[in-house]
């Protein structure tokens, strides 16, 4: 997994409730237990005049005009802006894989449902949880500007806006640490190899039989 430290990157603003898991990358993607590949068809059924399948080319796919993340001034956008209950449905981990992939490592949103949540920490994703008003004004900037960015700082935990603005965010602890040395659930296994090895070569002397 990729180390979060700092991101400076392009906004793009979701202004919808409820996001599921399911609009996020519908299930027939759910095929592959591979973590990449997802990107193109992040929001496939808002992002898309026809149906999107496993193994099929977007090239060519005719694309919603009014979608946000098909407009021209959000290609290339790394932060989302989303509403309250971002992630809910499913709990699907090919929701963060998709965000992910397209080029998403941070999202600014009220709340989120738990296992998204969660997910989105173990896969590199920042998940921010931001209060209701102070994300209203950075909606109203990102519509008004183009090419708004912002500036994420985890370890400082704080967001920064183009006028100077600083935003301060919580994480946990132990989140924030997993993110900032790039630590998925075996990176961190990965730390106690020595002790496994230990542990291996003593339980193979004492009881032999089970090898």
């Amino acid at each position: 997994m990729d180390a979060f430290t700092k991101l400076k990157a392009l906004a793009a603003p979701m202004d919808r409730s409820n996001v599921d898991t399911d609009a996020i990358i519908p299930k027939q993607f759910l095929k592959s237990i591979h973590r990449t590949g997802f990107g193109p068809n992040l929001f496939d059924e808002w992002r898309y005049e026809d149906r999107g399948e496993p193994g099929k080319s977007n090239e060519g796919r005719p694309l919603k005009k009014d979608f946000i993340l098909n407009q021209p001034r959000y290609q290339g956008a790394g932060i989302l802006l989303a509403r309250e209950n971002f992630g809910c449905g499913s709990s699907r981990e090919h929701a963060p894989w998709a965000l992910l992939d397209y080029g998403f490592r941070a999202i600014l949103a009220p709340s989120y449902a738990d296992i998204f949540f969660n997910n989105c920490f173990k896969n590199g994703i920042l998940p921010i949880v931001i209060a209701e008003d102070v994300l209203d004004g950075l909606f109203k900037q990102v519509q008004a500007t183009e090419g708004y960015q912002l500036s994420i700082d985890l370890e400082a935990q704080t967001i920064s806006t183009p006028t100077g603005e600083a935003i301060s965010f919580d994480v946990d602890p132990f989140r924030k640490h997993c993110l900032l040395n790039g630590l998925d659930d075996v990176g961190l296994t990965l730390q106690k190899v020595a002790e496994i090895e230990t542990f291996e070569a003593r339980h193979r002397q004492e009881a032999p039989w089970a090898f």
